[in-house]
């Protein structure tokens, strides 16, 4: 409604693939790509995009056969999957001399002692693919403060078929973090956002449940270095850590996808979503960069305010830090008077989880 237009096409696959138990993309890639052969019939031509890592992969590693029945939005396989691997992220990284944690990768739990030596704790304990190991943990990654919390880790990841990785930990609390979002044409951006974390959920390893738009110089120049070196023709967010201890951001993540907080660009100017529906179904691009609003917020309300009155003290978050959000710009990670579904889904969705819990 809002672009007002009568011929947009587009299937957006997010949050469902990982709550369907039996056809979830990360189990189930071929019954998960058949399944997508079939929409195509009545969806024939429209933009198809990925909008978390499972369903990434497998449309990314089966572009070819989708791209038959869809225009597919998503960079080249071989950059994919140097991007979801972290293994393969980080060794890039630090092979084009972009900072990045140090990363040591455990063959069985009996490395563990040796690499702890040398990395100290606690440590990290991170998957290689991240959506595999939050189906198997529930969570994104795990600080381990013992040596024997790391091999035990190791051990269940290790037997379950799931690589990992001990990490250094970079120092900062969640408002170091920030994102680099760019859209490429021939390895060069033709669109960038920069935006600041504040909060996360949970506090110190979740995602992000508050942003805010602010020009970040010292990301920028990295940020488009990596992602041209991998060969990105798309979409792709970057995620950054100031390193408490020298003052240098350091390279946490790259999504080859729309990210979590991507409405806040949207709202700031930088429409990344539109930019890709008329570039690859209009061959169409932006003829002069978008002009980013400054000092907008993006909240996950229901996140926020749950987690902030759990962790207000841990963060040192006053009541004025927790309100500025609400009572300045901002834009709500689901909810919109123009829109009300997804907040409204959001909302009984955390009704239910609620009764179970209870």
């Amino acid at each position: 409604q809002r672009w007002g237009r009568r011929d947009l096409k587009a299937v957006v696959l997010g949050e469902l693939g990982n709550r369907c138990k039996t056809c979830g993309s990360h189990k189930h890639e071929e019954e998960f790509v058949e399944a997508l052969m079939e929409l195509g019939g009545p969806k024939q031509g429209s933009l198809l995009v990925p909008a978390h890592d499972a369903s990434l992969l497998a449309i990314a590693r089966h572009a070819t056969t989708l791209s038959e029945s869809f225009v597919v939005a998503t960079p080249p396989w071989p950059a994919v999957a140097r991007s979801i691997d972290k293994r393969e992220t980080y060794e890039h990284a630090h092979g084009i001399g972009i900072p990045a944690p140090i990363v040591r990768i455990p063959s069985s739990p009996s490395d563990v002692t040796g690499i702890v030596d040398e990395l100290g704790l606690p440590v990290l304990v991170k998957p290689a693919i991240s959506h595999v190991f939050v189906s198997r943990f529930g969570k994104k990654m795990v600080a381990a403060a013992t040596v024997t919390e790391a091999r035990s880790l190791v051990d269940i990841a290790l037997t379950d078929g799931i690589e990992v990785m001990l990490t250094e930990i970079i120092p900062g609390p969640p408002s170091h973090g920030a994102n680099y979002n760019a859209y490429l044409v021939d390895r060069s951006p033709v669109a960038e956002f920069t935006a600041h974390k504040l909060r996360n959920s949970p506090s110190r390893w979740g995602s992000p449940r508050v942003v805010v738009s602010e020009v970040i110089p010292e990301i920028i120049e990295p940020g488009r270095r990596l992602l041209g070196s991998l060969g990105i023709e798309g979409f792709a967010n970057t995620e950054w850590k100031l390193d408490a201890r020298d003052g240098i951001f350091k390279l946490m993540e790259i999504n080859a996808r729309h990210n979590l907080s991507s409405m806040l660009a949207v709202r700031c100017g930088v429409d990344f979503p539109w930019i890709e529906y008329e570039h690859r179904i209009h061959g169409t691009l932006p003829e002069r960069p978008p002009t980013l609003e400054i000092g907008r917020y993006w909240v996950d309300g229901v996140r926020d305010l749950s987690t902030s009155l759990q962790s207000w003290r841990s963060e040192g978050l006053g009541l004025r830090d927790i309100v500025r959000p609400y009572v300045r710009r901002h834009t709500g990670a689901h909810w919109a008077w123009g829109d009300p579904m997804p907040g409204l889904a959001r909302g009984w969705d955390t009704i239910r989880r609620g009764r179970r819990s209870h």
